[in-house]
């Protein structure tokens, strides 16, 4: 028997629709579908659209699995050349014949979501019922979000089509991570900053009580540093808020909160040696995870030791876990160690860690 391009299959899968109509009786804006082969929304367009034509019946898919979405466009089934795996549950080439041609004359419309939106949709989910699901299984809440949205519903019925929980636990870091940015609740920056004393103060200093979710720094040029940085925003309203007030500051700033090499590759390759850092040494902290632990760092310090490493990410812990390396002259270790004890951090020295040595030192 077919997967998705069989009448009793897809009959089969109609009585998901028979589920919703007899559980909620009241008006019903739209009902939202995963899309793979096409035979669930095809059974639940067949239910819905015969006993309340008035509901739309909308798909969502991948923006890299869009099968059913092109052949819709394109009136004839289109066979993809790749599709994407990470919702590979609707990992599909091509459509069902007998799918194509019910969504062609029942399905409203298909509306395509990408990898973050999808990972914010699973974090929705997780924390409204603490069920997990897989990424196929999240589409359909991630396509009412962006309908929503794009129409400015107000007091409408929407009902979402959660489909599968086949989670693998390795995809839990990732899916967290780009949660944030799916929801637009995280802001990636390259910030700019003068390579003086107290630029980086300032800097922090302009970023205020925000919650910072990752900082990359590390020396590498005399005249100018590259911060890399993320940080928690409410909207996208305020992210725009955010670097209008660091360009104010004289600080360069580009978002790359759309960069999709930024957010998968480069915030973990910020780093590398730096031969001109000289006397530096490697600290490991453990910071108090609350506003202004950064800032009572930095103000304590000695002013004339330069930051030549910072490196944060937050992982939900109580203790922010953070690697600083500071340029300290010899004359000054006496000065540092008291600072390191007044401070009231927990603090271990890397400066003797092999990795370290031999891939930042």
């Amino acid at each position: 028997m077919h997967p998705y391009d069989d009448p009793d299959v897809i009959a089969g899968q109609g009585t998901i629709a028979m589920e919703i109509l007899r559980q909620h009786t009241r008006s019903i804006h739209a009902i939202f579908v995963a899309v793979g082969g096409g035979g669930l929304i095809s059974g639940i367009a067949a239910y819905a659209k015969q006993l309340r034509p008035e509901i739309k019946v909308i798909g969502v898919q991948p923006v890299d699995s869009d099968a059913m979405y092109r052949s819709l466009q394109a009136k004839r089934r289109i066979t993809l050349e790749h599709v994407g795996l990470f919702a590979d549950g609707v990992a599909v080439k091509q459509v069902g014949q007998e799918t194509f041609r019910l969504c062609r004359k029942l399905v409203d419309e298909i509306i395509l979501v990408d990898t973050d939106a999808t990972c914010a949709a699973i974090k929705d989910v997780f924390e409204d019922t603490r069920s997990i699901l897989e990424p196929s299984g999240a589409l359909a809440i991630a396509g009412a979000k962006q309908y929503a949205a794009r129409e400015k519903l107000k007091d409408k019925t929407l009902v979402a089509v959660a489909s599968g929980a086949n989670m693998n636990f390795d995809r839990l870091r990732f899916i967290a991570e780009r949660a944030e940015i799916g929801e637009q609740r995280e802001a990636i920056l390259a910030v700019t900053i003068p390579e003086t004393p107290g630029s980086f103060r300032k800097f922090c200093a302009l970023l205020g009580k925000r919650n910072i979710t990752e900082f990359n720094y590390r020396y590498a040029d005399p005249k100018a540093a590259q911060v890399f940085v993320g940080i928690q925003v409410r909207d996208p309203s305020e992210t725009a808020a955010l670097i209008k007030k660091l360009r104010d500051g004289k600080l360069a700033t580009l978002d790359l909160s759309d960069n999709e090499m930024a957010k998968l590759h480069v915030r973990h390759l910020v780093g590398g040696r730096a031969p001109a850092a000289k006397d530096e040494i490697l600290f490991r902290f453990e910071f108090p995870e609350r506003p202004g632990a950064l800032m009572k760092f930095l103000n304590s310090m000695n002013h004339s030791w330069n930051i030549s490493l910072f490196h944060y990410r937050n992982h939900g812990a109580d203790y922010g876990r953070v690697l600083i390396g500071m340029q300290v002259p010899h004359h000054d270790k006496k000065a540092l160690r008291e600072f390191l004890d007044t401070l009231g951090y927990g603090y271990w020295d890397e400066s003797d860690n092999p990795a370290y040595r031999l891939f930042l030192g």
